[in-house]
């Protein structure tokens, strides 16, 4: 299965609040996923918008995977993480209705493309290649 994945311009954070907590004012951006479970409520947007006393893994980059993705189609998942795993690139991954995401950190962003494309993937680097030098 070949993917098509496009570079998004954000850096990002996974941030951690409270299950209880009301949904955060400063969770926005270009990006932004809230999920509550019983045990917390995970909020991933521009970093930059995120408190300094908020609980929170930044320097996150965001990958999205072309779609959409049928709700049918098998393996997308694994398709994306499996190559970053052998490389022993930490993944974040989200979902949506349309399509998958893939959260890496920055620093390994050029390790990640590489995996991705060594196992037949196509990624858009021009965001890696305008503003990281690659």
């Amino acid at each position: 299965m070949q993917l098509h994945i496009t570079i998004v311009p954000h850096t990002l954070a996974v941030s951690r609040l409270h299950a209880g907590d009301a949904f955060p004012d400063w969770a926005r951006g270009a990006f932004v996923s809230i999920t509550r479970t019983s045990e917390e409520l995970s909020v991933v947007c521009d970093e930059g918008h995120v408190p300094e006393s908020v609980t929170a893994e930044r320097g996150w980059t965001l990958l999205k995977v072309e779609g959409p993705i049928p709700f049918e189609t098998t393996g997308v998942a694994s398709a994306l993480v499996a190559p970053l795993a052998k490389a022993k690139i930490s993944v974040f991954p989200i979902a949506t209705y349309d399509t998958d995401y893939l959260l890496v950190k920055a620093d390994a962003l050029v390790a990640a493309i590489d995996a991705l494309r060594s196992a037949g993937h196509v990624v858009n680097d021009h965001v890696v290649n305008g503003s990281a030098g690659a």
